[in-house]
């Protein structure tokens, strides 16, 4: 099968290798789509990878053959992968969240492209317990709910108490995770939205699936956020970049007890003081990392899909142009989330 493999830090290449046969427990997913998610990218750059690498962690496809021992599966149904693979039996593996496996403690949860072999190939090995049906949701459009609409659904769930009809929500860089969150802070929360980007195609697409504010980040964002809330700040604020600018436009205008919740990845630090107010963050603030989402979160994406309450802006290229798909999203050309079809 042909698989996009990274064979070295910053080299890429579409190698020919064996087809994997399913062992116990597992079953090998013949891939109709996978997303490109910004990870890869920070993916490339790494010097520490278990070389040969096949990429991609935004897998859906059809059943083509079951190992031993999986049931609840048919040859031919259509899956979507959820994108951690824990131990499957510790206590947070129980609820779902292998997104926070204990056998991985305080690090990463490895998955498909993301330790494990990806999905950017033509089949991929996936444990039985990772798949979720379909059902009659496109294949191909909707891998990116693995991650792109999983992991804002999980950190907008983190923070749902707070998103009341009175409340305000910032989310900083709406591209392919942002433009999901904005849709999902409108199909589950009354809050008001603001998107916050230095694209402004971006932020026009952002209001047409529903932010009720928009600002270009620059200089003056936070002042204008804070005169948007009247100086109170926003209750929660989603940073889908992660990067210094960002972190602190999002410490700047976070409400007093708001949530500041970092999903961006772009090695970004918020310097802690441990001081009162105005220095560093107001009382109360809290700042989380989260990761990715359980299993759970991930039927409930599933579920918003289907009633056609939130849809990935999708743009199909051939497997083959994965290189140039890398290149384009890393100089901002993508709208929405890029998919590689084998």
């Amino acid at each position: 099968m042909k698989a996009f493999q990274l064979i070295a830090p910053g080299k890429t290449e579409l190698r020919d290798i064996d087809v994997p046969e399913p062992g116990p427990g597992q079953v090998l997913l013949k891939v109709s789509g996978c997303g490109v998610c910004h990870s890869d990218l920070h993916l490339l750059h790494m010097e520490r990878m278990p070389f040969p690498m096949t990429l991609g962690h935004e897998p859906s496809g059809q059943v083509a053959a079951i190992g031993p021992d999986v049931t609840g599966w048919e040859i031919g149904q259509y899956a979507i992968c959820h994108i951690v693979w824990g131990c499957g039996v510790c206590r947070q593996c129980a609820t779902g969240a292998e997104n926070a496996c204990q056998r991985f403690p305080r690090g990463l949860v490895p998955g498909p492209g993301l330790g494990y072999p990806g999905a950017m190939a033509e089949y991929l090995l996936v444990p039985g317990r990772a798949l979720v049906p379909l059902g009659d949701l496109d294949p191909v459009d909707s891998a990116p709910l693995a991650d792109a609409a999983l992991t804002p659904y999980h950190a907008i769930d983190r923070s749902l108490e707070l998103l009341t009809p009175t409340a305000t929500v910032v989310v900083i860089g709406v591209g392919g995770l942002g433009h999901m969150a904005v849709q999902i802070l409108r199909a589950i929360t009354g809050s008001r939205i603001v998107a916050v980007d230095l694209d402004e195609a971006k932020l026009e697409a952002a209001r047409g699936y529903g932010a009720d504010e928009s600002v270009v980040s620059g200089p003056d964002s936070a002042q204008a956020i804070l005169e948007l809330t009247r100086g109170v700040g926003a209750d929660v604020v989603l940073d889908f970049v992660g990067a210094n600018p960002t972190l602190a436009l999002g410490a700047a205008v976070v409400s007093s007890y708001g949530n500041l919740t970092v999903a961006g990845l772009a090695g970004g630090e918020l310097p802690f003081a441990a001081a009162s107010p105005p220095v560093g963050l107001p009382w109360g603030a809290t700042v989380s990392k989260p990761y990715a989402g359980t299993r759970r979160d991930l039927h409930e994406v599933l579920a918003l899909a289907r009633q056609g309450r939130i849809k990935v802006h999708v743009e199909r290229h051939p497997l083959a142009d994965a290189a140039d798909v890398l290149h384009r999203l890393e100089e901002g050309r993508i709208q929405g989330r890029a998919v590689l079809v084998p």
